[in-house]
């Protein structure tokens, strides 16, 4: 199959490196400016390896192709967009949040947008060139997927990832956000890493505070999740793992904040839930933020 990554970053870097590693065809869409000079193979290095694949480079994708993986940031999604005239036969979000999905299928058609997530520590370290700091690689897809996608996700196990395809497509979105949510917002406001978090008792409570406002917003839009579950998930992560948004903050780059915290605020207000934790640490992130 064809496939083409919009969002050249460290998730999207990681998809199209280890899609066309698989011998797909992969196009790597990049901004104009960085087009002289891309290199023409991808190169992921990670725990285990490095894997290396060919790949095409453009700016635009003006021919249709099977798979548009969309990895780009939630803020940037409407200008990346610009550069997909076509009509693919199938487009696979990676984008945090849960309000993305509908925008794209206004975009692309109801049909054509699979529901997917990715829990992966990874960055770009270069033009082509990207890193998979965790050990593992979590991608998530709705099932209605696995007739098209089937082949592809079992062969991405065995390049090491965890992959499921889940039926419930709130259920799929909201597991992430209920887990990424709290824990990007807590270590943004707090600039703490996970094992700093859990040694100092006040942001310990924020930390399984918001975990609740998250879930409880969650199963008012008909999601299955469990906080305990979520609970044993931060429980398990390294001590030093610090968030995007954390690391964002730091470097004074455009935060994710609405798409991530968003949600479950307006999802608590439209459901007279309490979500007073998740609206006190945005409103700390946004005042570091204008620092």
């Amino acid at each position: 199959m064809e496939h083409a990554v919009l969002g050249a970053g460290a998730i999207g870097g990681l998809i199209g490196t280890a899609v066309a590693s698989l011998g797909e065809g992969v196009t790597v869409l990049v901004q104009p400016e960085r087009l002289p000079g891309y290199p023409a193979n991808l190169s992921l290095e990670r725990p285990s390896d490095t894997i290396t694949a060919p790949a095409r480079v453009a700016v635009t994708l003006p021919n249709p192709v099977d798979v548009l993986w969309i990895a780009t940031k939630t803020s940037q999604l409407e200008t990346a967009l610009r550069a997909v005239p076509s009509l693919p036969r199938c487009v696979v979000p990676l984008l945090n949040g849960v309000d993305h999905i509908e925008r794209l299928r206004a975009h692309f058609g109801r049909d054509r947008v699979l529901p997917a997530t990715i829990a992966v520590e990874a960055e770009r370290v270069a033009p082509g060139r990207f890193m998979q700091r965790s050990p593992f690689v979590n991608l998530n897809l709705a099932a209605s997927g696995e007739p098209l996608l089937g082949a592809i996700v079992a062969r991405l196990r065995d390049l090491g990832f965890t992959c499921r395809f889940i039926q419930n497509e709130q259920t799929l979105l909201w597991s992430k956000l209920c887990f990424l949510g709290p824990f990007a917002l807590v270590t943004s406001a707090s600039g703490m890493n996970k094992g700093e978090i859990y040694v100092d008792a006040e942001w310990k409570r924020k930390l399984i505070s918001a975990t609740a406002e998250a879930c409880a917003v969650a199963r008012a839009s008909r999601a299955d999740v469990d906080a305990a579950q979520i609970q044993a998930i931060f429980d398990g992560l390294p001590s030093g793992i610090r968030s995007y948004m954390q690391k964002d903050l730091a470097s004074r780059r455009q935060l994710e904040l609405d798409a991530i915290g968003g949600p479950i605020v307006r999802g608590g207000e439209r459901n007279g839930i309490d979500v007073s934790t998740t609206a006190a640490l945005i409103a700390v992130i946004r005042a570091k933020a204008t620092e």
